[in-house]
């Protein structure tokens, strides 16, 4: 609570959440050699972030290892807990139940994600759901947000959002139907969202910016490594923080519109991830981590 808190909407949420994919393994195909991820844990788990003022969550029906589903996992948290959390899931990509990766749905296939989303969820209405743009190739998205835009007129869906778009998607979305989020990936090393406006653009509209492998940066969905930035580094031993806690840092610091979803499977990150709200950088720390050292287009 201590990052301060932005709208989705009509919906009020702290800063920083929480990111169900590593809940199922390291990516999401992750575990299909190894032992399946203790169900009850990763409840746990999930509880223990609403515990320490976590309130909105990512996740996705495509999100799933063998045995696992985050929101099925995400369906018993909540079953137990008492005060509200707003879920943002995506849709756009699918898998087959074997974990293959499927052609982008068609709009008229967008009604069964949402409603897949809706089963494993166990709710009546979605809070949020992205639109996500599956590969560089797909230009316009207005025929798939105008399918969701008549799910959200249904009342399915509360909110609207995009992930893994440019400017010009924003622009042509918000002729549809109104954009409270944009999700990208997005950190210290990975600033592709600077070079084309993306997030001073959503700080203008008012809409949410949520960085995805902020931390993990460059590795993505391999999850974070041994540091190896000498800024990040640095930046950690003057504040006495963790890396991790520096790169979310940073990422909050681009604006009070920019949330964090980090995904964990370790009690302990959890809570130096909620703790890293309450690092503040300084200018100086800022500009280190703006300068030479490895960030990629």
């Amino acid at each position: 609570m201590t990052a301060g808190t932005w709208k989705l909407g009509d919906l009020k949420v702290n800063r920083i959440g929480y990111g169900t994919m590593r809940l199922t393994g390291n990516g999401m195909m992750g575990n299909s050699d190894g032992a399946p991820i203790d169900r009850d844990a990763a409840v746990r788990l999930l509880l223990d972030a609403f515990e320490q003022g976590v309130d909105h969550v990512d996740t996705a029906a495509f999100y799933f290892s063998p045995l696992r589903s985050a929101n099925e996992l995400l369906n018993r948290a909540l079953a137990s807990w008492r005060e509200d959390v707003v879920v943002a899931t995506k849709v756009g990509p699918g898998r087959d139940p074997s974990g293959e990766w499927l052609t982008m749905a068609r709009p008229d296939q967008l009604r069964g994600q949402v409603e897949e989303n809706l089963r494993q969820l166990g709710r009546d209405h979605l809070d949020v759901v992205n639109l996500r743009r599956n590969g560089p190739g797909r230009d316009s998205i207005a025929e798939h947000f105008g399918a969701l835009a008549e799910l959200r007129a249904a009342g399915l869906v509360r909110h609207l959002g995009l992930s893994n778009v440019r400017p010009e998607h924003v622009a042509e979305a918000r002729t549809v139907a109104p954009v409270v989020c944009v999700q990208n990936s997005y950190g210290v090393d990975r600033r592709r969202a600077d070079e084309t406006g993306l997030v001073d653009l959503c700080r203008e509209l008012g809409i949410a910016f949520v960085p995805y492998f902020a931390v993990a940066g460059l590795r993505s969905e391999a999850g974070a490594a041994r540091e190896q930035d000498a800024r990040v580094l640095a930046v950690a031993r003057a504040h006495g923080a963790t890396p991790a806690q520096v790169r979310l840092a940073w990422t909050l610091h681009r604006g009070p519109h920019v949330l964090a979803i980090p995904g964990t499977r370790d009690r302990a990150h959890l809570a130096e991830n909620i703790a890293a709200g309450a690092l503040r950088l300084t200018g100086a720390d800022l500009a280190l981590l703006d300068g030479p050292g490895g960030a990629d287009g």
